[in-house]
C-alpha cells in the first residue's frame, strides 16, 4: 500500500478509527494509577498491553524496561519500541505515557472512571485524555503509514511509553541516561498536551518551571494558655497568615524579588471562559495584571497548596508554637529554579513577622521551557496540523510545568521537541468526568501521520 496524497491519508485513518477507539476503550479499563497507595500491578498490566499493541502494528523491537528511583527502588515499567530510519532519514522518538491520576471520589463522576463511555463525541473515562489517547494517537499514526509492512514510514520511529509521569516521572532521568543510545532522536514529539479548542489545534511552545517547598514559622518551644499569654503573643498561624500575605501585592502579582516575567503570548484566554472552566465563585475578582494567557503562562504564580495546623476538632485554648506551609511556585519561560529557589528564601526570611523563626525547607525544582518558533520541525508541525483541521494552529503555553522536558533537552541537546495536544478545554485532565473528543483525537492521529513524512522532507 503506497499512500501518495493527504486526502487517501485522510481516508485511511477514518478506517482505522473505528479499531483505534477500541483500543483506547481497553486501556482505560486498565485502572493504571502510579500513586504509590494504588495496586502497581495495574501499571504493569497497562505497560504489557500496549506493549502488545506495539508489537501488533509491527515494531520489531519492543521492551519494557525500567530504571531506579533517586531512592534505589525500581522505577515503574515503560515500554520502548523501535524501528530504524531508513537510510539518511531522520528518528523521531514519540512520547505518551500509560500511567494515569488516582480516580478521586467515585461519587463526583457521572460515569465509573474505568468504564469508557460514549456520550455525544465524547468518550469518558479516567486517562482517556491523558495520555492513552496520546498511546492511540502514536498508534494511529503508525498504522496510517503502512505499519506493520512499514512501506510508507518515511522516518525512523521510537515510541517511548513512560508508567509513572502522574507520580513526577522520579526515575526518568536515569531512565534517558540509561537508554541514552535506545532512545536518541533528531526530533522528539510529546502528546501531552492540549489543544485550544475544538476545531482549533495549538502548539505548546512553553511551559512554566516550578519551584516548590515548605515555610517553617516557630514562635514558641511549645503550646502556651491562650488567655493567660494571647495579648502578648501572637500564634504561629496568624504569623503564616501574616507571610503569606507578602507573597503578592495588592493587585495579586507575585511579590518577590528577582523573579522572571516573560513576553506576553499572541492569543488570549477569554476571561468568562477562564472564570467557567476554572469554576470560579460569582463575584470572586482575578488575580494579578496584564493579559490572562499572560497570568496563566508567562509570569509566575504563587499558591500555598498545603499547611500543617491544629484541626478545629482537636484545637483548645493554646496558643500554636509552629506552623508549616507548603508552597508551589510556577516559573515563567526564562527564570532559572535555583535562582527562583533562591529568591524564595530570601523573601521569607526578610519577611519574617514578629521576629519569628522562619526556615524555608526547598523541595522539587523543575526548568521551564520555551519552544523555538520558527525551526524546521515546528514549520513541519505547522503544516500537519493546518492540513488535518483545516486550520492554522495557534502557539500557546503552558501553565502548569512538565518537569521531564528539561531532561530531555539535557540529555538530547540537538533535537528538536514539538509538545503536542490530545486533549482540549473541556477534556478535564485529572478532574473527575475526564474525556477525549473523539472527532478531535481523529484529527491529532491524522496530524502525526502528516507531521511525520514533513519531517522526513524537510530535515
Amino acid at each position: 500500500m503506497t499512500i501518495d496524497t493527504s486526502a487517501a491519508l485522510r481516508a485511511r485513518v477514518a478506517e482505522l478509527f473505528p479499531a483505534l477507539q477500541a483500543d483506547l476503550e481497553a486501556l482505560v479499563r486498565i485502572p493504571s494509577v502510579s500513586a504509590a497507595a494504588f495496586d502497581q500491578a495495574y501499571v504493569a498490566a497497562s505497560a504489557a498491553a500496549t506493549e502488545q499493541l506495539l508489537r501488533d502494528v509491527g515494531l520489531p523491537d519492543v521492551q519494557i524496561l525500567s530504571a531506579p528511583r533517586p531512592d534505589g527502588t525500581p522505577g515503574a515499567p515503560a515500554v520502548v519500541a523501535r524501528r530504524p530510519a531508513p537510510e539518511g532519514a531522520p528518528t523521531v522518538l514519540l512520547y505518551a505515557h500509560h500511567d494515569v491520576q488516582p480516580p478521586g471520589d467515585p461519587a463526583t463522576w457521572d460515569t465509573d472512571p474505568f468504564e469508557p463511555t460514549q456520550v455525544g463525541e465524547r468518550l469518558f473515562g479516567r486517562g482517556a485524555a491523558d495520555d492513552k489517547a496520546g498511546i492511540v494517537a502514536h498508534l494511529g499514526a503508525l498504522r496510517a503509514l503502512g505499519l506493520p509492512d512499514g512501506a510508507d514510514l518515511p522516518v525512523g520511529v521510537t515510541v517511548f511509553l513512560e508508567g509513572e509521569e502522574e507520580s513526577g516521572s522520579p526515575s526518568f532521568r536515569a531512565f534517558l541516561e540509561e537508554h541514552r543510545d535506545l532512545l536518541a532522536a533528531d526530533v522528539i514529539v510529546v502528546a501531552d498536551s492540549t489543544n485550544w479548542k475544538v476545531g482549533v489545534p495549538a502548539l505548546t511552545t512553553s511551559l512554566r518551571g516550578l519551584v516548590d517547598g515548605e515555610v517553617e514559622l516557630r514562635v514558641l518551644e511549645h503550646a502556651v494558655h491562650s488567655g493567660m499569654f494571647g495579648g502578648a503573643v501572637l500564634d504561629a498561624v496568624t504569623l503564616m497568615s501574616r507571610l503569606v500575605a507578602t507573597f503578592h501585592d495588592e493587585a495579586g502579582d507575585v511579590a518577590i524579588e528577582g523573579l522572571v516575567t516573560a513576553p506576553e503570548p499572541e492569543v488570549d484566554y477569554d476571561e468568562a471562559a477562564l472564570r467557567a472552566d476554572s469554576s470560579l465563585l460569582d463575584g470572586v475578582s482575578l488575580a494579578g495584571t496584564g493579559t490572562v494567557s499572560g497570568r496563566l503562562w508567562t509570569k509566575p504564580a504563587l499558591s500555598v497548596i498545603g499547611m500543617d495546623v491544629t484541626s478545629v476538632a482537636e484545637a483548645s485554648n493554646t496558643i500554636a508554637p509552629s506552623c508549616t506551609a507548603k508552597i508551589s511556585l510556577r516559573l515563567a519561560p526564562g527564570q532559572d529554579p535555583a535562582a527562583a529557589d533562591e529568591a524564595l528564601a530570601a523573601h521569607v526570611a526578610k519577611h519574617a513577622p514578629f521576629g519569628a523563626h522562619v526556615t524555608w525547607h526547598p523541595g522539587e525544582a523543575g526548568k521551564p521551557f520555551f519552544a523555538p518558533g520558527d525551526s524546521a520541525a515546528m514549520r513541519a508541525a505547522r503544516a500537519a496540523f493546518t492540513e488535518a483541521w483545516g486550520t492554522a494552529p495557534v502557539d500557546v503555553g503552558v501553565g502548569g510545568s512538565i518537569p521531564f522536558i528539561a531532561d530531555l533537552l539535557e540529555v538530547f541537546p540537538s533535537a528538536a521537541i514539538l509538545v503536542t495536544g490530545v486533549e482540549d478545554p473541556d477534556s478535564r485532565a485529572h478532574g473527575a468526568n475526564e474525556s477525549v473528543h473523539l472527532g478531535e483525537l481523529q484529527k491529532v492521529v491524522l496530524a502525526e501521520a502528516l507531521l511525520l513524512t514533513k519531517i522526513a522532507a524537510g530535515l
